[in-house]
């Protein structure tokens, strides 16, 4: 009898492994952060980061230029959402920002294999203001993630996937160093 029991409970058990959800495609495919970052919910799109405190939104802004030269990133487009909101006579609630970042080097991997990724080009950087724990204003900065992104693509290339991944390592390095206030 304590044979069956033991055959009957290693049943349970395999058939309990089975019924776990695989990994999900692509799972791999996620940019690295540095030391001291916050780990990527492979879940989301968005990567977000709280800006310290004392730093400004213009030395986040100031930082995110400088910063992302060094890269060899551009800075094609600003988008100045929360002055478009005031001039609708609406209070944007504090800044509201979107600016986008190019690099041809790595981006060109990805849209010569697949050129309809050109839709999430160039990548998103928002800088923004949501109410904290207290009800106060706290300033934030997010990345559209690329590898996120490229799970859009049926059947990525290798090289595209390197590529995404690449570029979002650099766009997490140019967000997080920002919201530290670095030039």
């Amino acid at each position: 009898m304590h044979k069956f029991a033991l055959i009957y409970l290693m049943l349970l058990m395999l058939s309990a492994c089975s019924a776990v959800k695989p990994i999900a495609i692509n799972s791999e495919l996620i940019g690295q952060v540095s030391e001291g970052m916050p780990a990527i919910d492979n879940s989301t799109a968005i990567y977000e980061l709280a800006v310290r405190d004392g730093v400004t939104y213009q030395d986040v802004v100031d930082s995110l230029k400088s910063i992302s030269v060094g890269m060899n990133f551009v800075n094609p487009a600003n988008f100045p959402i929360a002055e478009h909101i005031k001039n609708r006579g609406i209070d944007p609630q504090g800044v509201k920002e979107v600016q986008s970042f190019c690099n041809l080097s790595l981006g060109t991997d990805i849209f010569l294999d697949h050129p309809e990724f050109l839709v999430f080009a160039p990548c998103r950087i928002a800088i923004y203001e949501k109410p904290n724990t207290n009800h106060q204003l706290k300033l934030f900065i997010a990345l559209a993630r690329p590898t996120y992104d490229l799970r859009s693509i049926k059947a990525p290339t290798l090289r595209a996937k390197k590529a995404a991944q690449e570029l979002e390592t650099s766009l997490l390095k140019i967000i997080y160093r920002a919201s530290q206030g670095d030039i």
